[in-house]
């Protein structure tokens, strides 16, 4: 029988975090872990589906695994949204930033598969955040901020405890990544 898992996908903003995660729920049938956030929702973001938009005070009411406060707003995953992910299917995933990871790696330990997205040229990054739709004064705020450099490199916490995948060509990307999900099918 296939052990719990949740896959944990890390990097800096416009890694390919996103991507990666929709291409484990499509391909490997994993259930998406919904996060809480108090940032305003993008235009083409759901509630409930991309993620749980709270107010400051309705955030504060769940059971959190990890919170953060990334660029002046918090992010959190519940306890409940794991074990409900669970119960779909026996593998998740969830976007984090790499301090969450960490979290999810201390508390999960093997349950926990980080996978560290990182891309060759800080340029892409900037690129991919463009393409996506970000306002330029919030890329601006973003690569800025100290949870951004933070997230440009591995950081010791999960040196040993996590895959490095550099995301700068899909197909080399997919082989990566299907590699490392084989490993615990």
């Amino acid at each position: 029988m296939v052990e719990n898992r949740v896959f944990v996908i890390t990097g800096a903003a416009g890694s390919g975090k996103t991507t990666v995660r929709d291409y484990l729920h499509d391909n490997f049938n994993m259930t998406t872990i919904i996060t809480h956030t108090t940032r305003k929702p993008r235009d083409n973001e759901v509630d409930g589906i991309d993620y749980y938009f709270e107010t400051p005070q309705s955030f504060l009411q769940n059971h959190y695994l990890e919170t953060v406060k990334y660029a002046g707003n918090l992010y959190g995953s519940s306890f409940e949204g794991l074990q409900r992910a669970w119960e779909k299917t026996p593998f998740a995933t969830i976007v984090l930033d790499t301090a969450g990871a960490i979290t999810y790696k201390q508390k999960l330990a093997d349950k926990a598969v980080v996978i560290f997205l990182k891309v060759g040229d800080k340029h892409k990054l900037l690129n991919r955040m463009e393409k996506r739709g970000d306002k330029e004064s919030i890329i601006a705020q973003r690569i800025h901020s100290k949870e951004y450099q933070r997230d440009l490199t591995l950081p010791k916490g999960l040196q040993g405890k996590a895959q490095v995948v550099i995301n700068d060509q899909w197909g080399k990307t997919i082989e990566e990544i299907e590699a490392i999900i084989n490993k615990y099918e």
